[in-house]
């Protein structure tokens, strides 16, 4: 069985699809999963708690508190149980709710609590799919990490036809168990990742620093804890997160800080992945009090700070491997193949900011990847999160 011992919260909404969901729970639990159904008082509308309950051989959740007084059904507790949440239906209404934190209902509250990846599957008519909200949650809900399965196209329960039909649970089915399936490549391996900018002090209110968001390389260590891996993130100052499991954030500041932090854990990583926009130059002293205005010039004296890349570069094992980012703004292939030889990288990440929604604070990402014999692969405009895809398949087939 393809999901033995798999534990699955299948959250069911009000959409006629519910039916189809009755299907995928008994598909889940002929592949040996644990699935404990929740879900919304408008979707007992359309299939009945004790169909699911003989299905899933379990009680199912609805409410905040169970049919006996005092008896509390932790969403917290489902939230830490759950190897992977799967939201299907999801109507227009839960998928707004879910991307806004309405948790006004235990299937949203438990969403909100759970620690494992979240997929859901749209099921709506086609306006209401199409409309300007649904798609702008359904973005914000990727950019929190959760996967969306995209409905498909057909005949609707309004008696349209367009896109809005949930997807078919054999599938979902598959969806998931491939999701599983690439989680054991890189099981049992631990990978470095550095994200964000560093921030090099000037005076305790100024600081020299750059535009990158962290994204990519967020997004690279949730790609990688995805298919199994242990990751140490070292962060610099950024306003995104992650809740996945797997993924140990450490918060730096500094240039040196992050140094300190990578080389300190390098040793125990099958590999690493440079993405951070680490600053080159640093005051040479930084103030204690705030510089005031004045009428002169301020000469501000910088010195190169540590190089983390080829600190790691020249520690590196052969049963290692070490990824690089170069971020040019001319003579781009040139430049990082100098950084790819200099660095000791076995690939190096290209992407330019002469590319429209390349490079930093946007979503999206068009890189190529160089390795260490000189073969050259481009790609295409992608979310980050879809270019996070590409390098870490990259990673896996360069691995020992």
């Amino acid at each position: 069985m393809r999901l033995d011992k798999k534990k699955i919260i299948l959250g069911i909404t009000g959409s006629i699809a519910a039916y189809k969901a009755v299907f995928l729970l008994r598909l889940l639990v002929k592949e040996g999963a644990e699935v404990q159904v929740v879900i919304t008082q408008a979707g007992k509308e359309f299939i009945t708690p004790v169909t699911l309950s003989a299905l899933s051989g379990k009680p199912i959740i609805s409410e905040f508190f169970g049919a006996n007084d005092g008896v509390w059904n932790s969403h917290v507790d489902l939230g830490l149980w759950a190897d992977l949440m799967l939201v299907a239906p999801a109507t227009a209404t839960t998928i707004g709710k879910m991307a806004n934190g309405i948790a006004d209902n235990m299937l949203v509250t438990t969403y909100l609590s759970a620690k494992c990846p979240v997929f859901v599957a749209p099921a709506m008519d086609l306006d209401m799919f199409a409309h300007p909200s649904t798609q702008n949650n359904l973005k914000i809900l990727q950019e929190f990490g959760n996967i969306i399965i995209d409905p498909g196209e057909g005949q609707l329960a309004s008696g349209l036809e367009g896109k809005g039909r949930m997807e078919e649970p054999e599938n979902i089915l598959e969806i998931v168990i491939d999701y599983f399936e690439r989680k054991k490549k890189l099981l049992n391996k631990t990978f470095l990742v550095t994200a964000g900018p560093t921030f090099e002090k000037i005076d305790p209110v100024r600081f020299i620093g750059n535009y990158s968001s962290g994204k990519m390389g967020y997004s690279i260590a949730e790609e990688l804890a995805a298919q199994g891996a242990d990751v140490i993130l070292v962060s610099g100052p950024v306003s995104v997160f992650t809740n996945k499991k797997g993924i140990n954030v450490i918060r730096v500041e500094s240039a040196d800080e992050m140094f300190s932090e990578c080389v300190k854990h390098f040793g125990e990583c099958n590999g690493a992945v440079m993405c951070a926009a680490v600053a080159d130059f640093t005051p040479v002293k930084a103030e204690f009090q705030k510089t005031k205005r004045g009428n002169k010039n301020w000469d501000l004296e910088l010195q190169p700070t540590k190089d983390i890349a080829a600190a790691l570069g020249k520690a590196k094992s052969d049963k290692q491997i070490l990824v690089g980012f170069a971020l040019e703004t001319n003579d781009e292939i040139i430049n990082a193949k100098k950084k790819l030889q200099k660095k000791k990288f076995d690939f190096i990440v290209l992407n330019s900011l002469n590319e429209f929604g390349a490079g930093f604070q946007v979503d999206t990402n068009k890189i190529t990847i160089i390795d260490k014999n000189n073969n050259q692969q481009s790609f295409e405009l992608k979310s980050k999160k879809e270019v996070a895809v590409d390098i870490v398949d990259k990673m896996i087939s360069l691995l020992p």
